[in-house]
């Protein structure tokens, strides 16, 4: 039976909860990045968390964003993408300044030690992304190189997607391209956890929080009828992040050995 007069305070009550899932949708996927970003400005460093997950984002938001133009999605969505674009470049300039500073200072006390008075020789060497050199690639020495390299492939699949744009087929390929890359966020994390056995220096909160805002983003994805690859891939994120989560539980009850590399744990490269 119907209230007369109800509507009144059940539209304005809907249309509340949509604004507050549209802004979760939007806001939530970055809220994990901050317990892990305090950190690692806390503690000074970042080997603890692999900068590839900031690669993988990265790319997977910047085909979302290329796949809009093909096939328009819900506006969170896209903002989504735009936010958390933002976020991984402040994550990489981060991690790059406190990598670099530690590199600088390992130097400086190894040739303190020797009693070298060559300046030039206590700096780490120079690493840029115009070297073009695979064996470094996403480690480089500034922030200045990522940047290139983000825009170089932003240019590069923006000019694609231009031309191909009409091709109903490249356009669903881009957005399959899109959601499987981001489902793979977790993937450099969990490599990197089981090659060094062990979870140190990464933030379990922040895990926590991805699996809780890949589930939120995966029934948001069922309910309101998005494209068929983004209800798939983010049940694929989930099992990974709940692989993340099992790894924590699996190292917590079994300690890793020392490892022959923890003399200078600052210069060890995370993947």
């Amino acid at each position: 039976m119907d209230v007369p007069g109800s509507d009144w305070l059940l539209v304005p009550l809907q249309q509340l909860v949509s604004w507050a899932a549209a802004g979760a949708m939007v806001f939530g996927g970055v809220v994990p990045y901050i317990p892990q970003y305090r950190d690692i400005r806390r503690t000074q460093n970042a080997e603890g968390f692999s900068t590839y997950v900031c690669l993988v984002l990265l790319v997977a938001n910047i085909l979302r964003i290329l796949f809009w133009f093909g096939r328009h999605f819900e506006s969170p969505l896209l903002w989504q993408s735009i936010v958390m674009i933002v976020t991984m470049l402040l994550m990489l300039k981060l991690c790059t300044e406190v990598r670099v500073s530690n590199e600088l200072n390992v130097k400086r006390r190894f040739f303190a030690a020797a009693e070298s008075k060559d300046e030039e020789a206590r700096a780490p060497p120079r690493r840029a992304y115009l070297d073009f050199d695979p064996h470094h690639f996403w480690h480089w020495s500034s922030f200045a190189d990522y940047l290139q390299c983000v825009l170089a492939f932003a240019g590069v699949a923006g000019y694609v997607t231009y031309l191909s744009i009409d091709s109903a087929l490249f356009v669903e390929t881009l957005g399959f391209l899109a959601v499987l890359t981001e489902a793979m966020l977790g993937v450099p994390q969990l490599y990197r956890n089981h090659r060094h056995r062990s979870t140190e220096g990464m933030s379990i909160k922040m895990v926590l929080m991805w699996t809780s805002g890949d589930t939120f983003k995966t029934a948001y994805f069922l309910l309101n009828g998005a494209p068929l690859q983004f209800s798939v891939c983010g049940l694929l994120q989930v099992l990974v992040d709940l692989a993340i989560l099992a790894q924590a539980y699996a190292f917590a009850r079994r300690p890793s050995k020392p490892s022959p590399h923890t003399v200078h744990p600052t210069s060890a490269k995370a993947l």
